[in-house]
């Protein structure tokens, strides 16, 4: 495999290979949450120069998805290349990166473009919905790092989650911005392989030439999936608008919890050589995302009715179980993983067959595993509260299950991949069992559940700390008309008029329902 990496270079001396720089940061900044550190950054991913390579090479890479589809695209073009590791990172979905930390990092990369250099292309594997303690646009100021260090005429291509917050600076800095387009995020891979097949086009000459719109629309994330909605709508009129002048289409939905001024669906269209068709599409797609504005608003399941649901779904064998998201406590999305509102509710009301998770807390996990596999306690979860919505909550308990937490994700947006959530254990409360983990990460595949012994397929209940993400692991049990969103406080509540907002771009719908859009000028 790793010659594959490198493949395309025979009947070549190096110095005709095309060298293709890789590099990139992927951060989700929650600005309500916790600063995100160089340690957060250390103990996810951070992988520099050939350990690149090395870690993809993995059956199960612990890094973005998008650099192994990357490389195996190249490996598999007619392009004479060879690959320029930099560095990659990644930390979970948190709080601000600490500025003195992010210069540090971009001062390295920059060193290390300097030192690869004759560089004929640039692939920056990027999240793009970071925010920094010290500036307003850290992912626009990686992307105009890399183009000051590589000059003008060398092709960049960007790929950014679809939850990215886009800036002109960073469509100013690349020559094309390419974002995820479905959520749950099952198409990593495949935007990482478009990108290759896009800086082929590049560097054999085509011209990109980009339009772009952002519009005063931010909605919180459950009205950003795709496979239904007015989301999804927009996605699919902008692939459906593709032709051989479009080079690629992406409505990047944005991550409001980012309380940035970029905030706001974005539309970014790059044309071949020509930018008319590109202005021509972004204008009709923007027009229709705020025509259809009122459709990006959802009702969500208020937390007495979820109770009342569990127990008639505990009561009668009849009915089809189901899926609850605790949809303020995401940690996908930078929550913390650890509220209690809507376990200590259900616990009170007695529901029976329920199973939850991933539950974060260190202490508890490691107090069950002093304990010991089938000892009973006095489980005191939050033990130590400190954050706004962190309850300290009590019940007695069986340690029914415990686990190191590595485990390879089976499904959705964790298939393939390692997953680390330190000591776990699983808490039986009589009724309620809980899975409660150590190292922060959203319960987004059925795995996090299997490698503990617990049955999804025999639970009445299951409540997961994800927000959407867990759709696309947890499908194979759970019908749409079978998952609940449910209503709980949290730093990632999609009910926005309960956050304090300081940085959005106002007015903006659907916060604002005055507010206005005008079209750009060229328009």
């Amino acid at each position: 495999m790793a010659e594959n990496f490198t493949t395309r270079h025979i009947g070549f001396v190096m110095a005709d290979l095309r060298r293709i720089a890789l590099l990139g940061v992927h951060l989700e900044s929650n600005a309500f949450a916790p600063v995100t550190t160089e340690r957060d950054f250390r103990e996810l991913c951070y992988l520099e120069g050939e350990a690149m390579l090395a870690e993809a090479r993995r059956p199960a890479p612990a890094m973005p998805k998008e650099i192994p589809g990357f490389l195996k695209a190249m490996a598999e073009s007619a392009a004479a290349w060879a690959p320029v590791p930099i560095l990659i990172t990644a930390a979970e979905p948190s709080g601000p990166i600490d500025h003195t930390f992010l210069v540090r990092l971009l001062d390295d990369m920059r060193r290390r473009l300097a030192a690869a250099k004759p560089l004929h292309a640039v692939y920056i594997c990027n999240h793009g919905g970071m925010t920094s303690t010290g500036a307003p646009d850290p992912d626009g100021m990686l992307y105009r790092m890399v183009r000051e260090a590589v000059g003008p005429d060398v092709p960049v291509v960007a790929t950014v989650d679809l939850h990215a917050n886009i800036s002109d600076v960073m469509v100013d800095s690349v020559d094309v911005l390419i974002s995820y387009r479905t959520n749950p995020h099952v198409d990593q891979e495949a935007r990482g392989a478009e990108a290759a097949r896009t800086l082929v086009e590049l560097m054999n000459g085509v011209k990109a030439r980009s339009a772009f719109i952002r519009l005063p629309l931010a909605p919180a994330s459950v009205n950003l999936l795709t496979a239904a909605g007015p989301y999804a709508d927009l996605i699919n009129e902008g692939q459906r608008r593709m032709t051989p002048d479009i080079l690629n289409v992406s409505v990047v939905g944005g991550f409001v919890f980012s309380d940035s001024p970029k905030n706001g669906i974005a539309v970014i269209v790059t044309a071949r050589n020509k930018i008319e068709p590109a202005r021509r599409l972004a204008l009709d797609l923007a027009k229709r995302g705020w025509e259809e504005r009122g459709r990006f608003v959802k009702q969500l399941t208020p937390l007495s009715q979820a109770v009342e649901i569990a127990l008639a779904v505990g009561r009668e064998a009849a009915r089809p179980a189901v899926i609850f998201s605790d949809a303020g406590d995401n940690p996908g999305g930078g929550g913390r993983g650890n509220t209690t509102e809507l376990l200590a509710a259900l616990h009170a009301a007695r529901a029976s067959g329920v199973i939850l998770g991933v539950f974060i807390d260190p202490a508890l996990a490691a107090e069950a595993h002093a304990t010991g596999l089938g000892a009973r306690f006095s489980a005191v979860f939050n033990r130590d509260p400190r954050g706004d919505f962190d309850k300290r909550f009590t019940a007695e308990a069986r340690v029914a299950a415990l686990s190191d937490g590595k485990c390879v994700g089976r499904r959705g947006i964790f298939a393939g991949r390692s997953i680390d959530l330190g000591r776990t254990a699983a808490l039986d409360l009589g009724g309620v069992t809980v899975a409660v983990g150590s190292l922060r990460k959203q319960c987004a595949d059925p795995v996090q559940f299997e490698h503990l012994g617990l049955d999804i397929a025999m639970a009445r209940v299951v409540v997961v700390k994800s927000r959407g993400h867990f759709r696309a692991g947890f499908d194979q049990f759970f019908r749409p008309e079978q998952v609940y969103e449910v209503d709980t406080a949290g730093l990632t509540s999609p009910v926005l008029s309960r956050i304090p907002f300081k940085h959005l771009p106002r007015p903006v719908f659907p916060l604002d329902a005055d507010a206005v859009w005008q079209p750009p000028a060229w328009a």
